[in-house]
């Protein structure tokens, strides 16, 4: 799984680079960060009109276009994804209570 998401993270880090008028994704980097969350919120709601209709492929599609836009986030932040699957890794085996608990403190 994780071959994909470091596929797409260098494709994103690429587009950094790229002329505004010739990327969606060069022109949402040079937006800033107000305009991804914008485009996070909106694949966001999608997502959740999605599973109320209750059609996986929809959702399945919905999720992959947020997966795509929390990834131009993220590169936009710096953030690796690996940083993240990181965190994840860490977080398995931990009941949801016992991880919440060890952030309270």
């Amino acid at each position: 799984m994780n071959d994909i998401l470091i596929k797409l993270e260098q494709v994103l880090e690429q587009r950094k680079s790229a002329k505004v008028d010739e990327s969606y994704i060069s022109s949402l980097y040079n937006k800033g960060t107000d305009e991804i969350l914008k485009k996070i919120a909106e694949e966001s709601a999608e997502v959740i009109m999605a599973a109320k209709d209750g059609v996986n492929d929809k959702i399945i599609y919905e999720v992959a276009d947020l997966w795509f836009h929390t990834l131009v986030l993220l590169r936009f932040k710096e953030i690796k994804v690996n940083q993240i699957t990181n965190e994840l890794s860490r977080r398995f085996g931990l009941s949801g209570l016992q991880e919440k608990a060890k952030r309270n403190n």
